[in-house]
């Protein structure tokens, strides 16, 4: 193979698409190890809070519409690790039974393209209570081509028309990663904006990842005029543009339409839309946009078109609510694609409390921040940003250090929230594919407080779970819950195993004195 050979392609049927399907497929649930695939900023228990609220009042208005028969299928688009929908739906179902009112049944479906990751989220130990409670299905489901979906636990079909109540979808960095068209408006014409790629040498031979972030872009226009004619299903936007615009390239989400189209026809009551991503619904923000820059995460994400969404589904009767103050993150929208939006006041009013007033993207923003200052937080500032999380296990990881070495100054009252805390967030752990061994941490912290049985609890996780060899100081630390709750034989046989790994640890050796 020749160096540096250059093809031009339309810029959807590029071989950059083929190659993210790829990557996908080929990784699996390990594309999210290390963070390669960025996946914390939508799928954390504070987001995941936000989306349960919004699906209860959505729940709560096919109530008060007396709609309480037929099940409401919450469908996820491009599920992934699978952590943001088992945590709204364990908060969906902690709302359902707080509140205790009649509700419409409902029932949560994840879909992603790599069967791999389908065949995971079946067998995550998570998943189970909510899978044999008959809460939780999945499918494969192509965003380019499906019309219908297989579910894997119920092995029933979802054909259009199958649906009685309105099909509730959540999309979250999904439009930012399947193909778009990208146009160019110069002069009130339409261009379509080829991509021409110079490919490295031998890249056909590169792993996905390498072969994306070594190809060079760049883009040459050409007449498109299948956008101006009538029959382009999509004409009145791309007039709207042509009116609007200038000098301006357009990622267009004809994929994404096409797929929201089919997934509208499985019911008889439409559809309402759930999404976040890196995605621009506000006109100005297209006005003079260059061409598109990759960003590259192992498999690369552009920019979302959100304004093509709100605008062709509001031409067709919709209601779309986006915040009305700028996004710096991520942009989270409903599109309630329904007979009268309007009635949905339940839906509307959780949009308005959980994502307008202050949602997932200003509380990311306030988490960066965190980040680069944990070590001058007080334990007040610790537990109320941790319990505006939904005790998020990400977070305490960050900050058990700096718990620790808050802990001498603590008092009672927060010593208890801190153990109280530990339990909501070890109720509601999802293990990811690359595992992090949080009963350690939080089984440590516990020890610190002298909470004996309930770091024995998490210690013991720890040592049974852990693939690798336990710790010498972890088995002395289990040695002295076991001592302080008068199990001495447990202890003692915690004690002689820390010292089979390290015969001189003096506090272990100190201890079995203690049973002579």
């Amino acid at each position: 193979m020749t160096d540096n050979i250059q093809q031009r392609f339309r810029f959807s049927e590029a071989p950059i698409w083929e190659l993210q399907r790829t990557y996908y497929e080929e990784l699996g649930m390990k594309a999210w190890n290390n963070d390669q695939v960025p996946q914390y900023i939508t799928s954390n228990p504070m987001i995941a809070t936000a989306y349960a609220e919004i699906i209860f009042g959505f729940l709560r208005d096919r109530a008060d519409q007396g709609d309480l028969t037929e099940t409401v299928t919450i469908l996820e688009l491009g599920a992934g690790a699978g952590r943001l929908g088992y945590h709204v739906l364990h908060k969906l179902c902690e709302l359902r039974d707080f509140a205790g009112i009649a509700l419409p049944p409902f029932r949560y479906v994840m879909t992603d393209l790599p069967i791999k990751n389908v065949t995971a989220w079946n067998q995550h130990p998570a998943m189970q209570s909510y899978i044999e409670q008959g809460l939780l299905d999945f499918a494969r489901f192509d965003a380019v081509h499906d019309t219908e979906l297989n579910l894997v636990v119920s092995k029933t079909t979802i054909r259009p028309g199958d649906l009685k109540q309105p099909l509730l979808v959540v999309a979250n960095y999904f439009f930012d990663g399947i193909p778009q068209e990208l146009i160019y408006v110069g002069e009130g014409k339409i261009y379509e904006s080829d991509v021409v790629i110079e490919f490295p040498d031998q890249h056909d031979k590169l792993k996905p990842a390498e072969a994306l972030e070594r190809m060079k872009l760049a883009y040459e226009h050409s007449r498109a005029p299948r956008y101006e004619e009538d029959t382009y299903p999509y004409r009145d936007v791309i007039a709207y543009y042509q009116q609007e615009l200038e000098d301006s390239h357009i990622l267009f989400p004809e994929v994404g339409l096409t797929c929201l189209e089919r997934l509208n026809q499985l019911s008889t009551s439409g559809f309402m839309l759930l999404t976040a991503d890196k995605g621009d619904h506000r006109i100005d923000n297209w006005k003079f946009a260059e061409p598109p820059q990759l960003i590259y995460h192992g498999s690369f994400s552009l920019t979302a078109n959100y304004h093509a969404l709100q605008h062709v589904f509001e031409q067709r009767g919709a209601q779309a609510i986006f915040p009305t103050q700028h996004y710096k993150n991520i942009n989270i929208g409903c599109i309630l694609m329904l007979e009268g939006p309007m009635s949905y006041t339940n839906t509307r009013i959780a949009y308005r409390q959980f994502i307008e007033r202050f949602g997932p993207d200003e509380f990311f923003c306030m988490k960066e921040w965190i980040d680069r200052n944990i070590e001058s937080m007080g334990m007040q500032q610790i537990l109320s940003f941790w319990r505006l999380g939904g005790y998020d296990a990400e977070f305490f990881i960050q900050s058990a250090k700096r718990i620790s070495n808050l802990l001498p100054d603590a008092n009672d009252e927060e010593m208890l929230d801190i153990r109280t805390g530990i339990y909501k967030m070890w109720s509601s752990y999802y293990v990811m594919e690359q595992r992090y061994d949080l009963a350690l941490d939080a089984g440590l912290v516990l020890f610190e407080m002298d909470m004996y049985e309930d770091a024995r609890f998490f210690l013991k996780e720890s040592v049974e779970t852990d693939e690798d060899e336990p710790v010498p100081t972890v088995l002395y630390c289990l040695a002295i819950c076991c001592y302080e709750l008068g199990l001495d034989e447990e202890a003692l046989e915690y004690t002689r195993e820390a010292l089979v790994l390290e015969p001189d640890h003096e506090e272990a050796l100190a201890l079995l004195k203690c049973f002579e």
